[in-house]
């Protein structure tokens, strides 16, 4: 059977760097890898399924995507599989997982390694103490989970019915005051709408560093009280009044193709390029961040404790770092998630391959998207969500 050239390449990148390697690839053969993902993009699903495909082809490992609502689901999984004494043979082998769930397995002793340095594609990897692949919401990873996808917050918008977008919080404010009812965000149940107050917290606070530590009631109060004074003048302007919000960013981007609001949001710089090209989006919509800058953080892979297919899991978070791998799904085409390689580390052929993707007026560059502000710590999101439903939805 012919390779396809990606697949091939992926192939030659798995060779084996360390002495145990051979012997994971041979236990991983013919194991079905539970990937417990998010659902709620049909490009990730896609991408999960392509994964599947080609590492049943090169390494006999399938992939069957558990598709979740909530991260959480699959973390209760795991919490459930440890009370009942289930050491081994656990039902999730593989999770999209990041921030507070994070932290949560971690701090319960629910994950597997770490493993991280023991996968030979993560040699491409910055890996050092303060990279962002080595920490996640202010928490070490320390080999925990493997990254997969970078992220960074954008907006994206029509350019043809909004040519200045608004450019700080404050802006927002003004314009949605300006034009009740054309902007929105997802339900902050859901990651989006979160960070989308992440976001705000952030050019709001007095002191945006205390985000970097663990939350503290003192902290909390005094960060959090202009934001509340801001999102309470933002929420009568909102689409409905703020009476109700899109379940997810999936359908704020149907209601801005669609004219219902002006702006959308999303955590993947070239949602607005791929979205154009599969014809959800018209050809004039953008993308743009704050000038402050916006929250950005790499998506990771992390194996539970008790997973029942540890080394098949291995082998596709080993896949997932292949350059030609990374570079597949950076095509806007595909997926368009940046890459969370270090391009220091890439041979010449390698970095060909990234730089021959196809590109789109709507595909801003790492320039354009300005500053990544860091994450807060991991409790601030839990603390923030609930006291947003505390007073805005009683």
């Amino acid at each position: 059977m012919r390779l396809s050239l990606i697949a091939a390449l992926a192939l030659g990148l798995a060779t084996p760097a360390h002495a145990d390697w051979e012997a994971t690839l041979a236990a991983a053969r013919g194991q079905t890898v539970y990937w417990n993902a998010w659902g709620g993009d049909q490009r990730t699903n896609d991408f999960i399924t392509w994964v599947g495909a080609q590492t049943a082809l090169l390494y006999g490992v399938k992939v069957q995507q558990v598709k979740l609502t909530d991260t959480a689901e699959a973390v209760t999984r795991v919490i459930s599989e440890k009370a009942a004494g289930q050491a081994t043979g656990g039902s999730v082998d593989l999770i999209w997982i990041n921030g507070p769930n994070f932290l949560s397995m971690k701090s319960q002793g629910l994950l597997h390694g770490p493993f991280v340095a023991d996968l030979p594609n993560s040699r491409y990897l910055d890996l050092a103490p303060a990279a962002a692949a080595s920490v996640d919401f202010t928490v070490p990873v320390e080999g925990m989970e493997s990254p997969w996808r970078l992220a960074r917050f954008v907006f994206t918008y029509d350019s043809a019915r909004l040519p200045e977008p608004p450019r700080s919080m404050a802006a927002l404010a003004e314009w949605a005051a300006a034009h009740p009812g054309r902007f929105t965000h997802p339900a902050v149940s859901n990651f989006m709408g979160a960070t989308f107050l992440k976001q705000a917290l952030i050019e709001l606070a007095p002191d945006a560093g205390v985000l970097q530590a663990p939350v503290t009631d003192a902290a909390f109060e005094a960060a959090t009280a202009p934001l509340w004074e801001w999102y309470d003048g933002l929420r009568p302007n909102l689409w409905q009044g703020g009476a109700t919000y899109p379940e997810s960013q999936s359908i704020q981007q149907q209601m801005l193709n669609d004219g219902a609001v002006d702006i959308s949001l999303s955590f993947d710089p070239a949602s607005a390029a791929a979205a154009i090209e599969q014809g959800l989006l018209p050809e004039t919509a953008r993308v743009f961040t704050p000038a402050l800058g916006s929250i950005g953080n790499i998506s990771f892979v992390a194996i539970p404790f008790n997973a029942a297919n540890r080394e098949g899991a291995m082998v596709v978070a080993n896949f997932l770092l292949a350059p030609a791998t990374q570079a597949h799904q950076q095509n806007i085409t595909v997926l368009g998630s940046f890459s969370v390689l270090d391009p220091a580390r890439l041979g010449p052929d390698e970095a060909a391959a990234f730089a021959a993707l196809p590109t789109s007026p709507a595909l801003p560059t790492l320039a354009d998207l300005g500053l990544t502000l860091l994450e807060p710590h991991a409790s601030w999101m839990v603390r923030l969500t609930e006291a947003w439903a505390e007073r805005y939805t009683r």
